[in-house]
C-alpha cells in the first residue's frame, strides 16, 4: 500500500454538497457498502445501530424540508440516517428472559458511539468507492420530526443524515484546526485561544458569517446563531422524551 497516497487523500478530502444529477447510486454498490461497514468497531460485538435509506424521491423531498432546504439533502440521490438503536437488543432480551439493561444514559451513549462509528465507515467506503458525502446534523433540530418521518418507534433514537451521491464538482478540503489544538500528549492541556483560531477566524467566509449576522465574533456565530443555548436545552429534552433515559 502506498502510505503517502492514503494519507494525502484523506488530507485532502472535502464534504460534497451538490451532486451529479444524471447518476443514480447503484443499489447494489450501496448495500455492498452498508455490509462492508458492518464490520466496524462496535461496543461489545452489540452493534446498537441502524440506519433507514430514503431513495424515494417524496420522502427525500419531505425529509429534505425537515433538514431546512440544505441543498445537500435537497439533490442528493440517497440519504442515509442514522440512528442509535437499543430497541433491537431490548426485544432481544425480552425473547429470550434477559433483563434489559440499555434503556438507559449508559446504554444510549454506546448506541450513539456505535452508529457513529458505522456512519464514518459507510462514509469512508462510499468516498474510496468515488462518491460523495456530506454530514447533515439538523436531524437533531427535530428529533420527534424525523423519527415521524421514518416510523422510528421507541428506543431508536435519530441522529444525524449521510447524504450519498456522484459528486457534481470536486470536493475541497475541509478547514479545521492545528493538530496540536486536539491531540495532547500524555495528558491534556489548555491549547492557546488565539493560535488555535486564527486561521478559521481569518477566512473570508467566516468575517462573512459575522457581518450578515450583525454579530463581532465567530464565536458567536456558533453559540448564538447556529447553535444557542435554547436549542440545545430543547435538543436534550427531545431526547428525554424520546428515550425516557434513567439515571
Amino acid at each position: 500500500m502506498d502510505t503517502d497516497k492514503i494519507i494525502n487523500s484523506f488530507a485532502q478530502r472535502g464534504s460534497v454538497r451538490t451532486y451529479d444529477e444524471a447518476r443514480t447510486v447503484d443499489p447494489a454498490l450501496l448495500t455492498r457498502i452498508l455490509d462492508a461497514a458492518t464490520h466496524a468497531p462496535t461496543t461489545g460485538n452489540m452493534q446498537l445501530y441502524s440506519v433507514v435509506v430514503t431513495r424515494d424521491a417524496e420522502n427525500r423531498g419531505r425529509l429534505a424540508r425537515l433538514h431546512l432546504g440544505q441543498p445537500a439533502a435537497c439533490n442528493a440521490p440517497v440519504l442515509l440516517t442514522f440512528c442509535a438503536d437499543v430497541r433491537r437488543f431490548d426485544r432481544w432480551c425480552d425473547a429470550r428472559g434477559a433483563q434489559r439493561s440499555l434503556d438507559n444514559a449508559g446504554g444510549y451513549l454506546m448506541a450513539i458511539t456505535d452508529a457513529t462509528i458505522y456512519a464514518q465507515q459507510v462514509n469512508t467506503l462510499a468516498e474510496l468507492c468515488g462518491l460523495g458525502c456530506v454530514y447533515l446534523g439538523t436531524v437533531t433540530y427535530d428529533l420527534d420530526g424525523f423519527a415521524d418521518a421514518l416510523g422510528l418507534p421507541a428506543g431508536v433514537l435519530p441522529l444525524f443524515t449521510i447524504a450519498i451521491g456522484y459528486p457534481a464538482t470536486p470536493a475541497s478540503p475541509s478547514s479545521r484546526l492545528p493538530l496540536k489544538a486536539v491531540v495532547h500528549d500524555e495528558q491534556y492541556r489548555d491549547a492557546d485561544i488565539d493560535d488555535t483560531y486564527a486561521d478559521l477566524e481569518a477566512e473570508p467566509q467566516s468575517a462573512a458569517y459575522v457581518a450578515e449576522n450583525n454579530l463581532q465574533t465567530l464565536a458567536q456565530v456558533f453559540s448564538q446563531v447556529r447553535y444557542p443555548l435554547d436549542l440545545n436545552r430543547r435538543v436534550a429534552a427531545a431526547i428525554h422524551r424520546r428515550t425516557a433515559v434513567k439515571p
